[in-house]
């Protein structure tokens, strides 16, 4: 923005609301537009594809805009490319104003902080989350500003943090100055999410920050002394940045909980990769994932929950149970279970809805969708009526029908309510006895004025007399120019045309002030009573909220019982003991992805007498597949679902860790082996004998016998030290002998069918162990060219037993007759007693004999 430049008095406005919000874009209220000026002008205007003008004559201001009515798509655009809008506004009718329109800013947006729906994820959360360091650890608070979930928790090492992070993907991260100028960490932040960083100084004390948190949620709610320092400020950050972004009281906002980490399994970020639990691949698509399989949900309050289950696996077996059998009841009861599908379609996303009252945003749509979600609950209430099930019964005395708000709601807005509410037109006919008769007023001053043309034609004879209206100047007879000699004497000129006069009368005048003032009362009354059917909302809240989240449990519960049905799930035996028997097991995802019938199920048997699986077998004949569906069936066990299995029985498991593939992060300047080094290292630190351990292929990425030797002492490691349940998939099959020295070990390997060069992999795991790793079979399948394979054959007969002492072997091949001669020849020519001539041209002879034997061959 130029500085010394003389301003409008609009202009200068908005340059010094522009100066409060340096780091945002300004949406600048002029009429029916947002307005953006100078560098804002220009960033969005190529950000979003507009046109760009200017305003003004010398040294005009770049500008442009977008319809006010249609911001908040242009609104979401932006925040997704992570900026930051101020949205200000005109906070009084222009009008009525006297002098310039008086403008304030009413929010900033944020993506942490963005509560329109159709720029949030229907199906997951979007968080803001807060980070404060010091030498114990880490405090971290989180939001979903429009859903009001608010939690926190305290991470003793970075680890621990980046778990949690990977698990929560906030949109935003608050930093305090000096956490957000440790560029080592903030690389660190966005290498493993996409979070936006916003510094937000907090420069008050631990003890100021409790106090702010008790004086907003009440002593009695949030004076906890078992909260580190770091926990109060990250929890305080949260809250000051919501007040000061939003203009808001924030009464939808939850009181801060801890996050129930002993309640719950633990999954680190490499777990969550690579079981492919909520995306899928590289791209992190939906499509594939375990998610993708389980989400039947109807509503995004469901869909949300299924999400945090799945995130959050269970380990508390009495949980595990209720949710299992409310389950089992929905998939019992074929009627009840697609009823209440039924029931649910018409939910709306009552927990956002919420949110927009809470903020004031919410219009007449929304209240009209908070009514029609609400009225399905009597109906929800009558289906679970017979119901059995604990947990289902719980439910049932969360909702609340709110009959009367519902009652209200329905009396008051029309059916289909206008987009804004500041053009009247919202409230039903016959709610308000004021509002019917303003409109009448209103639809006859309009009939009036439209019989005041006719009866003017008549008394003057101009036939082409029209009785018109313009925002500006109101109503007007308008007379062209030629019958300007028939206007009567009490025709008052108001306006010069090229081709015509406008006038008025004191009757049009009369009827005017009638219609126009009508209409104005009109718009205001509607939405004063708008505003108080908003409070009414307000005023119950916490019962919508609590019913919102009841029916998203529903939601989640009914999905898991539909994937059972059509899936052919069953009940898993869920104990505190150390088995994991599974029978007839299947892989959730590839099951349902391959042709039907032809996945092979397997069975799994671990405990502390055989904790090792070691399991030997080509590439692609399903080791991965196989050991990756015992770790999912064991958390979709402990998350309450049914699991793809014939039977199954499983012992708690704290924690599931995995070490699968090959992945370097060359931004992070690791390599593969590295990566490799690193998970392995995690899982060491922090499996105990109550988790489940999956490797697949350890040691690889370096020389054979250094990656041998750490594989066997790893293995070892997990069985004298940790004592942990492991399944470890591995083509080093000298690994096998180790369960003939270690008690705890078991060798399985994947059946396979040789019929010649051909095999033909059986899917199936059989206790035993392989010497053969097929990988020239695979080789062969994967279609490298024969020369490559004959090649690839000759040297693997050549080779000794111990890799690392191999040296590439020549080529063998069978000489012919001739080229004997010619070696023979070559060994016996006298090369130092030639002439170069005559060396020549003895080598040309050798060549024409070996050519003609090529030509020969052809």
């Amino acid at each position: 923005m130029p500085k010394g430049q003389a301003l409008t008095p609009m202009m200068e406005q908005y340059r010094q609301i522009k100066a409060q919000y340096p780091d945002s874009i300004l949406f600048f209220r002029l009429g029916d537009f947002y307005e953006m000026f100078y560098e804002d002008a220009e960033l969005v205007s190529k950000e979003l594809d507009l046109v760009l003008t200017t305003r003004g004559g010398k040294d005009a201001a770049p500008m442009c805009g977008v319809p006010y009515h249609a911001a908040d798509g242009y609104l979401a655009r932006l925040i997704a490319k992570g900026y930051k809008v101020a949205i200000c506004e005109q906070m009084e009718d222009p009008r009525q104003a006297k002098g310039l329109v008086r403008r304030q800013v009413v929010r900033v947006v944020t993506p942490g902080t963005i509560i329109d729906e159709k720029a949030l994820p229907a199906g997951g959360n979007n968080y803001l989350a807060a980070i404060v360091k010091d030498d114990s650890g880490f405090g971290l608070a989180w939001v979903d500003a429009s859903t009001g979930e608010f939690q926190y928790t305290f991470c003793p090492g970075v680890d621990e943090l980046l778990d949690e992070l990977v698990r929560l993907m906030p949109a935003e991260y608050l930093l305090p100055p000096e956490l957000a100028g440790d560029t080592s960490f903030c690389r660190r932040l966005q290498l493993f999410t996409r979070g936006v960083i916003t510094t937000w100084d907090a420069a008050h004390e631990a003890e100021e920050a409790r106090q702010e948190l008790c004086r907003h949620f009440g002593e009695e709610n949030f004076c906890r002394n078992d909260v580190p320092p770091t926990v109060y400020l990250a929890t305080a950050m949260v809250l000051t940045f919501l007040k000061t972004t939003q203009q808001s009281s924030l009464p939808h906002l939850d009181v801060p909980t801890p996050a129930a980490t002993a309640s719950r399994m633990i999954l680190d970020q490499a777990t969550r990769r690579n079981l492919e639990l909520v995306t899928c691949g590289r791209e992190e698509k939906r499509e594939g994932s375990l998610l993708w399989v389980l989400d039947k949900t109807v509503t995004a309050m469901g869909a949300r929950t299924l999400k945090r289950w799945l995130d959050q696996p269970l380990v508390d077996v009495k949980a595990i149970k209720k949710r299992q059998e409310a389950v089992g009841d929905l998939v019992d009861n074929f009627i009840l279970r697609q009823e209440l599908r039924e029931a649910l379609q018409s939910v709306k996303d009552l927990e956002r809805l919420a949110g927009r009252v809470a903020y004031g945003t919410a219009g007449g749509r929304d209240l009209q969708a908070l009514r029609k979600s609400l009225s399905v609950v009597p109906e929800v209430l009558t289906l679970l009526a017979g119901t059995r099930a604990g947990l289902l019964l719980e439910l049932s005395r969360q909702l609340d029908p709110l009959s009367d708000l519902v009652a209200l709601l329905g009396r008051a807005l029309v059916d289909e309510p206008p987009l804004n509410v500041n053009e009247g037109g919202i409230i039903r006919a016959g709610y308000n006895p004021e509002v019917d008769e303003l409109r009448r007023a209103a639809e006859h001053g309009r009939e009036w004025i439209a019989a005041l043309e006719t009866e003017e034609r008549e008394r003057t004879g101009i036939k082409s007399l029209k009785v018109g209206y313009n925002r500006v100047f109101g109503y007007y007879i308008e007379v062209t120019r030629p019958n300007l000699p028939q206007v009567p004497s009490d025709y008052e000129r108001k306006q010069t045309l090229a081709n015509a006069e406008r006038f008025v009368t004191r009757r049009l005048l009369e009827l005017e002030r009638q219609v126009l003032g009508a209409e104005e009362r009109l718009i205001q009354l509607e939405y004063e009573l708008f505003q108080a059917l908003r409070d009414e909302v307000l005023k119950v809240l916490p019962q919508i909220r609590r019913t919102a989240r009841a029916l998203g449990v529903l939601d989640a519960l009914q999905s898991l019982a539909t994937v059972a049905v059509d899936r052919n799930y069953t009940c898993p035996q869920v104990d505190t003991g150390m088995v994991i028997h599974i029978e007839g097991g299947r892989h959730p995802v590839v099951e349902l992805v391959e042709t039907y019938g032809s996945f092979v199920p397997n069975d799994t048997y671990l405990d502390q007498e055989q904790r090792v699986h070691i399991i030997t077998g080509p590439n692609m004949a399903g080791k991965s597949t196989y050991i990756r569906q015992v770790a999912l069936i064991v958390l979709l066990a402990q998350i309450g679902s049914f699991v793809p299995a014939r039977r199954a029985r499983i012992g708690i498991v704290d924690r599931i860790f995995t070490r699968v593939g090959a992945a370097d992060d060359l931004f992070a300047g690791q390599s593969t082996f590295m990566v490799e080094m690193q998970e392995v290292a995690n899982i060491l630190r922090h499996a105990t004998a109550k988790s489940l351990v999956i490797l697949d292929e350890v040691g690889r990425g370096t020389s054979t016998a250094d990656g041998l030797s750490i594989a066997r002492a790893v293995t070892e490691y997990l069985h004298d030290v940790i004592g942990a349940r492991t399944l470890f998939a591995t083509h080093y099959h000298e690994l096998v002998t180790l369960a003939d020295q270690l008690p705890g070990v078991k060798n399985y390997c994947v059946a396979v069918r040789e019929e010649g060069e051909d095999i033909t992999f059986l899917r199936t795991i059989l206790p035993g162990s392989t010497d053969k790793s097929y990988g020239i079979h695979v080789a062969r399948l994967a279609g490298l060219p024969s020369a490559v394979l004959k090649r690839a054959q000759d040297l693997l007969e050549n080779m000794p037993e111990n890799g690392d002492n191999y040296t590439i072997m020549p080529v063998k091949t069978s000489l012919s007759e001739v080229e004997k001669q010619v070696l023979q020849e070559l060994a016996s020519f006298a090369l130092m007693a030639s002439t170069p001539l005559q060396a020549m041209e003895q080598i040309f002879r050798w060549q024409q004999i070996l050519n003609n034997r090529e030509r020969k061959k052809v």
